[in-house]
């Protein structure tokens, strides 16, 4: 009944808004609206924009943006929006039912757009909102892996220089301050896991999300879920898991924060490993929690990495 009202509610709002007309580029008196349909891709929106932009996101901190049920607040901001910006690599599987629902005219920019894909390491093949499994499906996760950032900055600083020409110059100097602060970043990363012993580099997340992280930085990681969130462990996925923690020696398990924790912590539990805490995949954390920003994002899982795998 809810979904059949929802569908519906879409469905009036896509005519309604549909004759409105195109959305405009923004006027220099107020700042570009902006909507991003995840936490981090706003972020990224907002260190490029500034001042000059504000920015709406669809999914928020500690949420899932893999499994989203658009609702007609989500079909209202895209209206509205001036330029809207989307992981793409298969991510929002829900978004083009949503941006057709809305009738909006806003240029849409794909954030992820030249960066090179790897495949999805799906052992539990499911098909749903885009995250099929199959020969040529691959990992959304791109943002694990900080040169691929730089690829969303310069799209984010394109996209927002094409609808606000008149403020392009500065979209360009912020772009180039905060491309700075990720070659930082990614010394600091390569040089953290540098300390960490090679046999003590394997540990296990809730779901494939790190997948780019494992194949530029060297960590393995080691999932009971695959790349989406949507379908949870079965027991036999579960009790084959803790058999290869246990062969394996892995040192420890860690909890994302768009996840239940309870079947990790039985993982924990049952296969000896250490909890090494919280990790941010797919989301940030609240403003006031130690992932608040993409930089913060990374640095705090560095930091749980660092505290679990060095030895004793």
């Amino acid at each position: 009944m809810a979904r059949t009202f929802r569908i519906a509610a879409l469905a009036i709002l896509s005519l309604w808004f549909g004759s409105a007309g195109p959305v405009s580029a923004a006027p220099q008196e107020r700042p570009v609206r902006a909507v991003a349909t995840f936490s981090i891709l706003g972020d990224l929106v907002r260190q490029v924009g500034g001042s000059h932009v504000t920015v709406a996101t669809l999914v928020g901190p500690d949420s899932d943006a893999h499994g989203l049920s658009p609702s007609p607040a989500d079909a209202r901001k895209l209206a509205e929006a001036d330029i809207v910006f989307v992981n793409g690599l298969g991510l929002e599987g829900w978004f083009d039912r949503l941006i057709r629902a809305s009738g909006t005219r806003a240029p849409v920019v794909v954030a992820s757009a030249g960066v090179k894909p790897i495949p999805a390491q799906d052992e539990h093949a499911h098909e749903d909102g885009g995250h099929g499994h199959g020969d040529h499906a691959v990992d959304p996760h791109a943002w694990q892996d900080v040169a691929n950032v730089r690829t969303y900055v310069a799209n984010i600083r394109d996209g927002l220089a094409k609808v606000d020409p008149a403020h392009a110059d500065a979209y360009r100097a912020a772009a180039a301050a905060y491309l700075a602060e990720l070659d930082a970043l990614e010394r600091d990363v390569r040089a953290a896991i540098a300390r960490i012993p090679p046999e003590r580099r394997r540990i296990i997340t809730t779901h494939d999300a790190f997948g780019y992280f494992a194949a530029a930085y060297g960590l393995r990681f080691i999932a009971p879920q695959g790349v989406s969130t949507d379908s949870e462990a079965s027991p036999r996925d579960v009790a084959a898991i803790i058999r290869q923690i246990r062969k394996e020696r892995v040192p420890a398990v860690f909890l994302e924060n768009i996840s239940d924790p309870r079947q990790m912590q039985q993982i924990a539990r049952e296969s000896g490993a250490r909890v090494g805490g919280k990790v941010y995949s797919d989301a940030l954390s609240a403003p006031d929690g130690p992932a608040a920003t993409y930089l913060d994002l990374m640095r705090s899982n560095l930091k749980a990495f660092d505290a679990a795998l060095m030895p004793g």
